[in-house]
């Protein structure tokens, strides 16, 4: 059976941490340890991993970290639904009224986390997304050619004002996620769909670092191809989108 919000025993959060891993095992705990570094003392928060579908030691790991540290929560994908699943799941089981996202191989510095929380809070409801923009990349040359292209097809047809959708550091009001229509590769195309429904943007730069261990699980085929088809629905739904009206209620 799920867990509720009522059988958990650490106070209601304003702020959950969502990080979607698969197989990345040795970088469970250092991360855990830098997230408690950059949040301890300033929001009341929760870690919600999400295991997608990981075969090696990540939920021991996780499991382990539990016994220790009570605002740390796993949720398990059977099998592997791919990234954009995993903070699906976490966001839908997330407590805080703010999530932050991050990648689960320590290329996301956590120190970042404060400011994008920060920019979401002091937007007072019109910020609906406070994205992470990487400075000095850390990836191939490959990698990062492969991001320059992407990022310029979808901004020349989407206009989304964003250089880089594809960096993991993202704050947003769970509200706001939740209204997203759901498809498979939702996370690189938040900033055109928040701005859709009427929300401001905030950037946040960041500095990118190697991972800690590992290789990527989300590879290249799910990063570019894939994401033809995704660009051509959501231009679509933007093109659909019509103005919300004003609903007021009328008492007798």
């Amino acid at each position: 059976m799920p867990t509720t919000s009522s059988e958990l025993s650490t106070p209601q959060p304003s702020v959950s941490i969502v990080v979607p891993v698969r197989n990345e095992a040795d970088n469970i705990a250092p991360l855990i340890a830098e997230i408690g570094a950059a949040l301890d003392g300033r929001w009341a928060y929760e870690i919600i991993y999400v295991n997608d579908g990981s075969t090696d030691a990540t939920g021991e790991r996780l499991a382990a970290i539990m016994a220790q540290r009570d605002n740390l929560r796993q949720l398990r994908h059977a099998r592997s639904g791919g990234q954009s699943a995993a903070v699906r799941s976490g966001v839908r089981a997330a407590r805080g009224a703010i999530v932050a996202t991050l990648d689960g191989d320590g290329q996301n510095n956590p120190a970042f986390l404060p400011d994008l929380i920060s920019a979401v809070e002091k937007g007072a409801g019109r910020v609906g997304l406070a994205a992470g923009q990487r400075v000095g990349r850390k990836d191939t040359g490959f990698k990062k050619f492969q991001s320059r292209v992407a990022n310029g097809v979808r901004n020349s047809i989407l206009k989304d004002g964003t250089r880089d959708t594809g960096c993991g550091l993202k704050a947003f009001r769970r509200e706001v996620f939740l209204m997203m229509p759901y498809f498979d590769g939702l996370h690189r195309f938040l900033p055109a769909l928040v701005r859709r429904e009427g929300y401001d943007i905030a950037y946040v730069d960041v500095i990118d670092r190697p991972r800690h261990s590992g290789v990527s699980n989300y590879g290249f085929f799910d990063r570019l191809w894939i994401g033809i088809m995704d660009l051509a629905g959501v231009w679509w739904l933007i093109r659909r989108k019509k103005p919300t009206p004003g609903v007021t209620e009328v008492n007798a």
